[in-house]
């Protein structure tokens, strides 16, 4: 008899018999699964308790870095964000006050943080980084940082003249030239932009040159204008202003003041440069106007606040050709014999730093002695 012609209750009978049969060689799949990820699961927690692996398995090379840019040992040691060591076994550095800063006579420690000669008792922490104050015991950046006051005495009655090198920085390359070709006496401002900027000016302090910070001022045809990130701005709250100069500032330090870059129309403001101006001489920095706007409120604002000023008498590279540049040079060595003292400034092009050592070489000779910029703020006719 055929299944189509059995009863149905034999059909099913046959077809439970058939499926018991099947069912006793089915493999337990569910349960195989659960216990592979169970395997899989102790084989991790295992590797993570008996195996130091501190890049948690990502993968990782060793590359040799090498650089023949900055050959300087203690600037190198010094980055931006780089922990270092140093021990320094001599004295802590002394640092003479002069009375004209309104300081008292006499010698005060000022013990120093790190290798570029950063001094610790020198640095406030905001929120946007470390800017510089005046020291617990009175000591100024501008005192502490500068090199004018060994300068002057080495002139004696000579004319003196301070060259300032502006816009370094930016061209890590170029920066490193100027810095190894000219003269320790030549006065170096760095923009606040660029990386490895504490580096560059580490190296810059080390090799006996003293820094300046360039602060982007508004022009009058600005926005076409424009000096940069951060530009201080006529028409804004003190306060806005105030916190784009501490950025600007916290960039790097050691530096013993401020360079404007353009601002003709906010060093014309005396309700915009007012504020900052006596920022300045809260703490202790001087102020070198670039000479590029007859405008500026910056003599009056400077002596109110009892801030280091001096005004550049020459741009010696607007014609930036060694013809031009060399007759500029000789036209600030007739204005220092005349007045005393001349200043100098220059961008940081090739050509500008290769004429400036070569003119350097043969100064003492005509009888002036070249020094930093800080011996002539606050000496500096207009």
């Amino acid at each position: 008899m055929t299944d189509l012609s059995a009863p149905l209750s034999r059909r099913r009978v046959r077809q439970d018999k058939a499926n018991q049969g099947r069912s006793s060689y089915r493999l337990p799949i569910a349960r195989t699964a659960f216990g592979l990820l169970g395997l899989i699961g102790i084989g991790i927690v295992a590797t993570v308790l008996l195996v130091d692996t501190p890049d948690g398995g990502r993968p990782s090379a060793t590359v040799a870095i090498n650089s023949t840019v900055d050959a300087n040992s203690v600037a190198g040691a010094v980055s931006d964000g780089t922990p270092f060591s140093a021990t320094i076994t001599a004295d802590p550095e002394m640092i003479a006050v002069p009375e004209a800063l309104g300081q008292d006579d006499g010698l005060m420690d000022v013990a120093l943080a790190d290798p570029a000669g950063i001094a610790a008792d020198l640095v406030e922490e905001t929120e946007f980084g470390q800017i510089p104050r005046i020291s617990s015991t009175g000591v100024t950046p501008f005192t502490a940082y500068s090199r004018g006051a060994e300068s002057v005495a080495a002139a004696g009655d000579k004319p003196t003249i301070a060259i300032v090198v502006s816009g370094l920085g930016i061209n890590p390359n170029g920066t490193m030239e100027a810095i190894q070709k000219l003269p320790a006496e030549v006065t170096l401002a760095f923009a606040p932009y660029g990386k490895g900027l504490a580096r560059s000016v580490a190296s810059a302090r080390t090799s006996g040159h003293e820094v300046l910070l360039e602060v982007p001022l508004e022009p009058f045809d600005y926005p076409d204008n424009d000096p940069g990130p951060d530009t201080l701005l006529t028409g804004q709250a003190p306060r806005d202003n105030l916190n784009k100069l501490f950025n600007v500032m916290s960039r790097f330090g050691g530096y013993v003041g401020l360079l404007n870059n353009m601002g003709a129309r906010f060093t014309a403001s005396g309700a915009d440069f007012g504020p900052v101006m006596e920022e300045l001489g809260a703490r202790g920095l001087g102020y070198l106007d670039d000479g590029s706007s007859n405008r500026s409120l910056a003599p009056q604002l400077a002596q109110a606040n009892r801030v280091p000023f001096a005004r550049v008498d020459a741009m010696v590279d607007a014609n930036p050709s060694r013809t031009a540049i060399f007759a500029q040079l000789q036209a600030l060595e007739d204005k220092a014999r005349r007045n005393g003292s001349a200043i100098g400034i220059v961008s940081a092009l090739p050509v500008s730093i290769e004429v400036i050592t070569e003119w350097a070489r043969g100064l003492e000779d005509k009888g002036i002695h070249l020094v930093p910029a800080s011996a002539l703020m606050g000496k500096t006719d207009g």
